[in-house]
């Protein structure tokens, strides 16, 4: 054979077996499908069972420890779609836009457009508002105007009914007939009906990145109530710890004040801002989450029998988690676990299914898109300080159980505002003005550690010497993270350890 011959198998060879990796270029570009569930905590099969949602993961590459930026819906979206963490973009509320306020970061919607893509915002994707700039970033991030379902105007409306007095109410939980709505639907439903549309009468050879937003079980629990009769209240289980823990620093405590202004929760007259749920009240809550959460499975398995999974990436997350009275605690507005773990899976062609424990964070979703679409990467901002940088590391090398030569993080970094180390009226969700203090945490597989210390608002900088509080859970002996052994002889070069490595890593934004 001579040498030129041998050479030419040998290349298409060698082409043959890196086409097959992962994240490595091919003549076909594959469609991208992302899912985005609306304060979707990361549930198990003891809470219960989303069977759609179960059938995808058993094909998919399903990460067990994923966590937020932020447990709240701008800060955390705007982290994921710009690879960028909250204190690089400045944003820990609603009330600005990166692009205006700090700098013109690429998202990952406006990359794939910008490498050929069709690139679609179905549902809710950005946070509506001046945090996107009141247009979803289009049209930076996306080819058409993003869609949002009409019937999203009535999400706050009274149509809650009270069986005492029949009149209509804006209540916490709110099972309906969904043709007693305005008209007589709800906004999830549209959201999927105008997906699955757009996927059956897309006329285009160019691939696609459709993402689809779902807005429930966010806030109010308002769902058809067929669903509610499939999770029993019988084989609802209350958390393990329903009142604040002893050792818990006020800091840390949140007063839940979105959920106690519903109108049902409000004629509870819980004490403000340490009062907790009724038990009873703790189970109805429960139940209705996850019934919320088996409507959004439904959706989901509906979208998914139109998706050619043959030749279409899916990624499928949350926003952030919710705590379902854990510690006293409801909603998000923590750094707790239950507020920042979420569900996190890749579904990727001719790719076996795996799960991974370690611990991985919603900015490492950009890049590992990237990666797995066979798009150029972007540099790390820990190497190289620009626009056109990702705070997040590719997923790739632990799917494929190749190290990655720049991370060896087994961690993932959170973060949460605070007015005051009091609770008040404002400690859930703090303008960017009255920002004092940042709590921040470190997950590690086996632990938890958050430190909340001073923050200026304005400069943006942050005083390590002014701690407010201080917490280290356990999670071989403690899940529910109730028990803060920050301050236990036998965790003391654990907690000095996790402390430096968290200043450490948050220093380098």
């Amino acid at each position: 054979m001579n040498m030129s011959l041998f050479v030419y198998i040998f290349c298409i060879g060698l082409n043959n077996v890196l086409s097959h990796d992962f994240g490595m270029k091919t003549h076909l570009k594959r469609n991208v499908l992302i899912i985005l569930i609306d304060d979707m905590r990361h549930l198990t099969d003891k809470n219960i069972l989303l069977p759609n949602i179960q059938r995808l993961a058993v094909k998919s590459i399903v990460f067990r420890n994923a966590f937020a930026q932020q447990s709240l819906c701008a800060p955390s979206r705007n982290s994921i779609l710009t690879g960028r963490r909250p204190d690089i973009l400045h944003l820990y509320d609603f009330y600005s836009y990166w692009r205006d306020t700090v700098g013109n970061y690429s998202t990952f919607p406006q990359l794939f457009k910008e490498n050929g893509y069709d690139s679609f915002s179905v549902g809710k994707i950005f946070h509506p508002g001046i945090s996107s700039n009141f247009t979803d970033d289009f049209p930076y991030s996306w080819n058409e105007k993003p869609y949002h379902p009409p019937s999203e105007k009535y999400k706050d409306v009274a149509v809650c009914k009270n069986k005492q007095t029949n009149e209509l109410q804006k209540d916490l939980l709110c099972p309906i007939s969904v043709n007693m709505q305005p008209d007589g639907v709800l906004p999830d439903m549209e959201t999927i009906n105008y997906a699955i549309d757009l996927i059956k009468t897309r006329n285009s050879s160019k691939p696609y990145l459709l993402a689809v937003g779902f807005h429930k079980p966010h806030i109010p629990l308002k769902y058809p109530h067929k669903y509610l009769k499939k999770v029993p209240i019988g084989e609802v289980q209350p958390p393990l710890m329903p009142d604040i823990p002893k050792n818990m620093p006020i800091v840390a405590w949140h007063p839940w004040t979105d959920v106690r202004h519903r109108d049902d929760i409000r004629s509870l007259n819980i004490s403000f801002p340490f009062g907790t749920m009724p038990p009873k009240w703790t189970l109805k809550i429960r139940q209705n989450y996850f019934a919320a959460s088996l409507y959004v499975d439904d959706l989901i398995g509906k979208l998914m029998r139109h998706i050619d999974l043959s030749n279409t990436i899916v990624a499928l997350t949350s926003d952030h988690g919710w705590s379902l009275g854990e510690n006293g605690l409801w909603a998000k507005y923590s750094n707790f676990d239950v507020a920042l773990k979420v569900p996190l899976l890749f579904k990727i062609p001719n790719k076996p299914p795996k799960s991974i424990s370690t611990p991985v964070e919603l900015v490492d979703i950009f890049p590992t898109l990237l990666e797995l679409a066979g798009l150029d990467p972007l540099n790390s901002c820990k190497y190289y300080k620009s626009n056109q940088c990702l705070d997040g590391k590719s997923l790739v090398p632990l799917m494929s159980n190749k190290p990655n030569k720049h991370e060896s993080t087994n961690f993932a970094i959170s973060q949460y505002p605070r007015p005051s180390e009091h609770t008040v009226n404002n400690s859930d969700k703090p303008r960017l003005k009255d920002i004092r203090i940042m709590g921040y945490s470190i997950r590690t597989k086996r632990y938890r550690y958050t430190e909340w210390i001073s923050f200026n608002h304005t400069t943006f900088s942050r005083n390590w010497n002014k701690v407010y509080g201080v917490e280290l859970y356990d999670h071989t002996v403690d899940d529910d993270e109730s028990n803060n052994v920050y301050n236990i002889h036998k965790y003391e070069n654990v907690r000095i350890k996790l402390s430096k490595l968290l200043r450490t890593q948050v220093d380098l934004q």
